[in-house]
């Protein structure tokens, strides 16, 4: 029986191990199925359980292509979970060693060079690593996967709907109702999308699955302004599984919403400890300097490149990231060039959204307007993408285009940033208050 993606109709959702789901998984930025401050103490111990076990086999076995293959995909989700791109490199071995032992036929290492592209941002290669594994075997839904995170990032949202559908028809689990829900997220059917997650969380049963739900749920609550709602999803998600650390992130988010900064700051700052990752550490640098503790705000941001340095040492590709953190710094030249760079290799809506906003932020506004007009259309229901089109359209005098795009800030989530939110407000009552 098919489920269809556009209708929501799920028939039955097959409870997956939280690892299995992650594996060939990465949406949004960090990944919603799996980012490193997602996963409980216990998920990580069995990953090293699973590779310490394989390890073994490869030593009376060296000639086992699918351990290999396997151990290489357990190593991409070892440098998700513990945030470490050093991992990289081993996964890569194994994974060619995989298909050294047999170079034909070999989907399974096929799938994990493309989830280890994906990972390292090379979207371009998951692409074609997935389709060659489709090839070899047109009924493996975890290739179905990686090609649909792939076609996400590339900016063909059309192809990436479709491979989620395979994988819906294929094997529906959770993996693949995440990307289905994010999907729809991703085309503003917030409703379609939340009902899609409701329905996985009433199948789940392992509290690793129940977690993830409820983070999602949160998620999507939160992108529609509802705090409280987010909140109820986010602590309940906390009492199912308490080391999920997203949940954290995203109780530091309704904090922060709801005037509540030094709340705000201990969560961010508990999730950047043990997940120190580019975002993680920027988002609480930000929280910092809003509590005007500016000289730790500082050591963030240097922690934050570091571990961007990191990333790209062990083979990622990520000028979106560097952008972010030449804004971070107040290069905006910098920012330009590096945004600009991201966008030739993936025409995706955060990347349009970026690079707009940088050129805006350099007096370049005309040339900044299609591509945040492109990020608004590629994804209507974020509130982030409609300020900085309302922003950069008040700064060329369009009154009226500025005024609508903020009036659409305000009725999608006015807290979307504890930064920019309250600009977004008062920049909107201006242009309410004049005649």
């Amino acid at each position: 029986m098919r489920t269809p993606l556009r209708t929501v109709a799920v028939v039955a959702v097959a409870t997956v191990a939280l690892l299995a789901a992650g594996a060939v998984f990465g949406l949004r930025k960090p990944a919603p199925a799996l980012s490193p401050s997602t996963v409980p103490v216990a998920a990580t111990d069995r990953l090293a359980a699973n590779i310490t076990r394989a390890q073994e086999r490869l030593r009376k076995l060296p000639r086992d292509h699918e351990t290999w293959a396997a151990l290489g995909l357990a190593y991409v989700e070892q440098a998700r979970v513990t945030a470490d791109p050093s991992l990289y490199p081993r996964a890569e071995g194994a994974l060619e060693r995989s298909l050294a032992v047999k170079p034909k036929e070999n989907p399974a290492a096929l799938v994990g060079l493309g989830a280890l592209a994906n990972a390292r941002h090379e979207f371009a290669a998951a692409r074609k690593f997935a389709t060659d594994a489709l090839k070899t075997n047109p009924f493996d839904a975890d290739a179905y996967g990686v090609l649909a995170d792939a076609h996400t990032q590339l900016g063909d949202p059309a192809a990436a709907t479709t491979a989620i559908q395979r994988m819906l028809d294929l094997r529906p689990g959770l993996a693949a109702y995440a990307r289905a829900s994010y999907d729809l997220e991703q085309r503003g059917e917030l409703a379609e999308a939340t009902e899609l997650m409701r329905r996985a969380l009433d199948a789940a049963a392992d509290p690793a699955d129940i977690a993830f739900c409820r983070n999602q749920l949160g998620d999507l609550a939160w992108s529609t302004g509802d705090l409280s709602g987010a909140s109820r999803e986010y602590a309940a998600g906390l009492a199912a599984s308490p080391g999920y650390l997203s949940l954290l992130r995203g109780k530091a988010r309704v904090a922060a919403a709801q005037g509540d900064l030094t709340g705000a700051v201990n969560a961010a700052g508990t999730v950047a400890a043990r997940t120190p990752t580019p975002d993680t550490l920027l988002e609480y640098a930000t929280l910092l300097k809003l509590a005007g503790r500016l000289p730790e705000a500082a050591r963030q941001l240097t922690l934050a490149e570091a571990a961007h340095k990191l990333f790209v040492a062990n083979g990622g590709q990520d000028d979106l990231t560097g952008a972010q953190l030449a804004l971070a710094r107040g290069d905006a030249g910098a920012a330009v060039r590096l945004a600009q760079a991201e966008w030739r290799r993936r025409p995706f809506a955060d990347v349009a959204d970026v690079l707009g906003w940088s050129l805006h932020l350099a007096g370049r506004d005309r040339e900044a307007l299609p591509l945040l007009r492109r990020a608004v259309d590629g994804s209507p229901r974020n509130a982030g993408y409609a300020y900085h089109l309302g922003m950069t359209l008040l700064f060329l005098g369009d009154q009226p285009g500025a005024l609508s795009a903020l009036r659409q800030v305000r009725a999608i989530n006015p807290y979307f940033s504890p930064a920019d939110g309250p600009t977004a407000s008062r920049a909107l009552s201006a242009l309410e208050a004049r005649p």
